[in-house]
């Protein structure tokens, strides 16, 4: 069929309109080159200047400023100073023995170092900065910066790093930080990135691994421009990370310090308790050793040295060491007797010196015997037999709840690393353990805290405090600075007129001429203290001993001597402090715990140095001279305070 004219034009129209568009397409596909050209050329001119001299834009991540620890009263146990580092990143180096050969001969690297940092940097990915030395001086770190033309891949910095400005005072509970290990990321369900930077540190031990999670905060990042030998050009962008949390611990550093002078030349532990609110105001394990050795990487010497040391000073025997509590236990067994009304506390049990039970000879510590007991002297003078006696009338099962509620046998939930649950023994748990039945001696030797069963100082101070208020005191480490009332313990619902008889006996140890404390004794009224001594055995004595004569313990080798315990608190009247010592081999707890118990006491109800009144006129003069000594040692710590909590 034959196209009109009116067709052809309808299909000019067509093909104009598409050749428009085609048109309007293509101008504008011109349009937006010729823009993103001139935007090249004129805008970011600079930019591709500097990349086609082979600069490179780097991503990296900024480690988050550690969180700081305080003490109650704003003191700084843990903080951060500034760290002169240099960093090396594989990729950028080329040469690394070359590079780090310059850098050895600049600033004196051992080679240990250098070792180490090329293992990190062949171990890591190329791009992964690597920390090759820190804690390098202004004068160091000048000269690598002077030279970096010559050490590509090599970048000067200045960070932060851990620092315990209080020493070997709070190592045992505060803890050290070291470098991320494969363990440490072995127990990460989902690593954090910051980890995976070179050196970062983590808390290893104490409140700084407990409560890492916290106190770590969040990395933050930077871009940087360097140059082809490494130099940084400038910074792009940068993005903080945000800073760890600041913490409060209910520690005294003050009292902290005190009581580890006062342990200082012996293998010991000393515990302080706040009795209104748990609050562990000392927890002091003598000796100590200087945290800082472990975050600036401490030598195979140094670290050997600790480990050899028969004191054990790596080991925190506060929460860490498990003791037969020795007498220190007997107020357990008193309690369990009257609970089960096997006695009123004022019935009279004669002690001729031993006891034959199922024809095994138990003895009392005093040969000759004490005679006739109630529970109160029992208590006061120590007498082995009158528990004996007690032990079998209201068996294992009583002494055994009775010790779990008064808090022995429990694992306090505290930031502190290993936190023993100590052993209060049970038939059941005999029988699990050792597939063997309990024999009614196993229950005569719990009696009077020795056989199976075990204690952490922190238990013994938690007991005390408990026996003091009636209450189910519970530690606590960590402390809101903003709290302003805490609630108050629970009830142990223990009838007043028995915890009557036993405070009477535990006041009497100290404060009678019979008492095993006597000459430990507080006169000021007001500070008056009541507490008990305990001494447990390390060695079974045998009859062959007993009957040539039992040596005195400081004519046995130190590591075959008793341990001595002490456990108080104070005023009687009402009770506001509850302290626990054990001086391990220290011999008797009566001459070895006892006068420590009560200086500690005294510095914590005080506030500082132990007032000289307090102490037995004929005592003075050799206190005042020991406390005049161990002034010179004690800290000034007004220099530590940050800010009031």
């Amino acid at each position: 069929m034959k196209r009109t004219d009116r067709d052809k034009e309808q299909s000019r129209r067509v093909i104009t309109r598409r050749a428009l568009g085609l048109g309007a397409l293509q101008l504008a596909v011109t349009g937006t080159l010729l823009w993103r050209l001139r935007d090249m050329q004129l805008e970011q001119a600079d930019a591709f200047r500097l990349l086609a001299e082979e600069n490179r834009i780097n991503l990296r991540l900024l480690p988050p400023t550690r969180g700081p620890i305080h003490d109650r009263n704003g003191v700084l146990l843990a903080g951060n100073e500034q760290n002169y580092r240099v960093v090396m990143t594989r990729d950028d180096a080329g040469d690394i023995d070359l590079v780090l050969d310059r850098l050895q001969r600049l600033i004196g690297l051992e080679d240990e170092m250098v070792k180490r940092a090329r293992e990190d940097m062949l171990r890591n990915r190329p791009f992964v900065p690597v920390t090759v030395a820190e804690r390098l001086s202004w004068e160091e770190i000048s000269r690598v910066a002077a030279n970096a033309p010559a050490l590509p891949g090599v970048t000067p910095e200045m960070g932060l790093s851990r620092a315990y400005p209080l020493m070997a005072d709070m190592a045992h509970v505060v803890g050290y930080v070291g470098p991320v290990s494969d363990r440490d990321l072995a127990r990460e369900e989902s690593p954090d990135p910051v980890l995976m930077i070179p050196r970062f540190q983590i808390g290893k031990s104490g409140v700084e691994r407990e409560v890492e999670a916290r106190l770590r905060g969040k990395a933050g990042s930077q871009r940087v421009e360097v140059n082809s030998v490494g130099r940084v050009m400038r910074e792009l962008d940068r993005i903080e990370g945000e800073p760890g949390e600041t913490l409060h611990l209910t520690i005294d550093a003050r009292l902290q310090n005190y009581a580890l002078e006062r342990l200082a030349g012996q293998s010991a532990a000393a515990v302080v308790i706040d009795i209104p609110t748990g609050d562990i105001l000392a927890s002091a394990s003598a000796p100590s050793y200087d945290a800082n050795m472990f975050v600036r990487g401490i030598s195979r010497t140094n670290y050997n040295a600790l480990l050899e040391n028969d004191f054990r000073p790596l080991v925190n025997k506060c929460v860490q060491g498990m003791y037969p509590p020795g007498s220190t236990f007997k107020m357990v067994t008193a309690l369990a007797a009257l609970d089960a009304a096997e006695t009123d506390g004022r019935e009279r049990v004669y002690c001729p010196g031993h006891m034959d039970v199922s024809g095994n000879r138990f003895h009392c510590w005093k040969r000759s015997g004490h005679g006739q007991m109630d529970l109160v002297s029992a208590l006061s003078e120590s007498c082995d037999v009158y528990f004996y006696e007690m032990s079998q009338r209201c068996g294992i099962d009583r002494i055994n709840a009775m010790a779990e509620r008064l808090g022995l046998g429990e694992r306090y939930d505290l930031p502190m690393t290993s936190v023993a649950s100590g052993l209060n023994p049970s038939r059941e748990w005999k029988t699990r353990t050792r597939d063997a039945a309990w024999r009614i001696g196993d229950t005569v030797n719990v009696s009077i805290g020795q056989g199976y069963v075990l204690t952490t100082p922190l238990q013994l101070a938690i007991m005390t405090a408990r026996l003091a208020s009636n209450r189910a005191v519970l530690p606590r480490l960590l402390r809101d600075p903003l709290e302003r009332a805490i609630p108050q313990a629970a009830s142990l619902d223990l009838r007043p007129e028995w915890l009557e008889m036993v405070r009477r006996g535990m006041a009497q140890t100290v404060n009678d001429r019979r008492g095993t404390a006597y000459s430990s004794r507080v006169v000021e009224p007001t500070m008056a203290m009541a507490g008990k001594t305990g001494t447990s055995q390390v060695f079974r004595i045998t009859q062959a001993e007993r009957d040539a004569g039992i040596r005195r313990q400081e004519d046995l080798p130190w590591n075959r001597r008793n341990h001595a315990l002490f456990v108080n608190y104070a005023p009687i009247d009402n009770p506001r402090v509850a302290v626990a010592v054990i001086v391990e081999h220290g011999g008797g707890g009566s001459t070895a715990a006892a006068p420590i118990g009560r200086d500690i006491l005294l510095a914590a109800l005080n506030e500082g140095r132990p007032p000289l009144g307090a102490y037995p006129t004929s005592q003075r003069n050799r206190i005042n001279a020991e406390q005049e000594a161990l002034k010179d040692r004690l800290r000034d710590l007004g220099s530590f305070r940050v800010s009031r909590a």
